[in-house]
């Protein structure tokens, strides 16, 4: 550590780096991840106990060679809720199962079809700004955390989220040594100490919570329609998917999709969301925080990510422990995410660079600015009650315009075909 050297996937890290790596990435998802319960009404214990489990089957399932923490995936927000309402919540946990098994049956055609058609429905013309979106359009969520965009903004607020993010920035260009492979943590540490001193902490629910705390099981029905209503959501998480493991791919330098290969993180990224569904938890997804916490860190080891996941299986018996790292307010998680989101976009527009996109062909200037626009432009598609938007909607509308180019390649009409 001494020349802030990359830790790559495979390596073993000394128990004294170890721990405080590993509760950085904690730190990093557990605002977003405890947000899905609350939404759906439930205790967060369940989320975390599952987060932590879904996490050590996904590294399994990957043979370690894929870095990457499940958190809870908001994709499921929109038609859980209507489930719920109409249904009951034992009625979503089927939906949650009947997708996570049918993102499993996707896993199988992908290892039996292979990963080849990726290159033709998302070239880097159009990877490149589909990756870029999935952390700017999650910009607008960092400023609300921070309360940039309340109609008052609180003083106190703003000083937060500059000592969080401060810290953050100029701790990841100016520390050394052991302080440069955790600027996040530090960060996190810094900020919470500063709303501390604002007067913006309450203690009062990590007083009243319970030393110890077993989470709570349910377990899910099935009805037909409940069912219909979330399974289209398989569209949005596995374009989601497919971006994290690009973008991951990118920043430890090695091609995922092909080692272990899309077929084993698809599979163990959905297993997971069915196994959810079963115990009555929240469906599972590949987390862009602890993407960005690696890019920041160079400290891609499954280790420290399994680290991370044990920790997080912890705190879900622990209720004080888990009280109190809610207790972290939004001008630190804004202040972080600022870092992180921005971090995920720059990684997209790496692929451009790396790939040498040539945007002297017309293809590839139409291609990254319909992309861009699309995602950014707040243009939605609503098929029945699932809302396409954003990255997601970005990423259909790459892919079918990719498609149509290469199928005009076929035919010999384009006038700027690629080698």
């Amino acid at each position: 550590m001494e020349n802030r050297r990359i830790i790559q996937v495979e390596e073993k890290v000394p128990l004294k780096l170890l721990i405080p790596l590993s509760i950085q990435h904690m730190f990093a998802m557990f605002g977003a991840s405890v947000l899905v319960p609350f939404l759906f009404g439930i205790s967060p214990a369940i989320v975390l106990f599952m987060n932590g489990v879904g996490t050590l089957l996904f590294i399994a399932v990957t043979k370690g060679k894929a870095p990457a923490y499940l958190g809870s995936s908001f994709a499921f927000l929109a038609p859980a809720g209507i489930v719920i309402s109409n249904f009951g919540y034992e009625y979503a946990l089927g939906g949650f199962v009947a997708v996570g098994f049918c993102g499993c049956i996707l896993a199988f055609i992908v290892y039996k079809f292979g990963t080849e058609w990726i290159d033709v429905v998302l070239p880097p013309a159009a990877m490149g700004p589909v990756v870029a979106l999935i952390g700017l359009e999650l910009s607008a969520n960092a400023a609300s955390n921070a309360g940039l965009l309340d109609e008052t903004i609180d003083p106190k607020k703003v000083i937060v989220f500059l000592v969080t993010l401060g810290t953050a920035v100029f701790g990841s260009i100016l520390f050394r040594k052991f302080l440069a492979v955790i600027p996040i943590l530090i960060a996190v540490l810094a900020g919470y100490a500063a709303a501390i001193a604002c007067g913006i902490v309450d203690f009062t629910e990590v007083a009243a919570a319970p030393i110890f705390a077993i989470p709570n099981y349910t377990f899910p029905k099935f009805n037909l329609e409940a069912i219909l209503i979330i399974l289209p959501v398989i569209l949005v998480i596995a374009s989601e998917h497919i971006g994290h493991q690009v973008v991951t791919s990118k920043i430890i330098g090695r091609d995922l999709l092909k080692d272990p290969g899309l077929h084993r993180s698809l599979f163990g990224d959905n297993f997971s969301t069915m196994l959810s569904g079963l115990i009555g938890s929240v469906p599972t997804t590949t987390y862009g925080e602890n993407i960005g916490v690696m890019a920041v860190t160079k400290v891609y080891s499954v280790r420290v990510i399994a680290g991370a996941a044990i920790l997080s299986i912890i705190c879900s018996f622990v209720g004080k422990l888990s009280t109190l790292i809610s207790t972290i307010p939004g001008p630190v998680i804004g202040g972080i995410s600022f870092l992180l989101y921005g971090m995920i976009g720059t990684s997209g527009l790496r692929i451009l660079v790396d790939a040498k996109v040539d945007y002297s062909k017309n293809r590839n200037q139409a291609l990254t600015s319909v992309i861009f626009v699309t995602g950014l432009s707040g243009a939605a598609l609503k098929i029945g009650n699932i809302e396409l938007t954003g990255m997601v909607l970005a990423c259909v509308v790459g892919m079918a315009l990719s498609l149509v180019f290469y199928v005009l390649d076929r035919m010999h009409l384009t006038n700027d075909q690629e080698d």
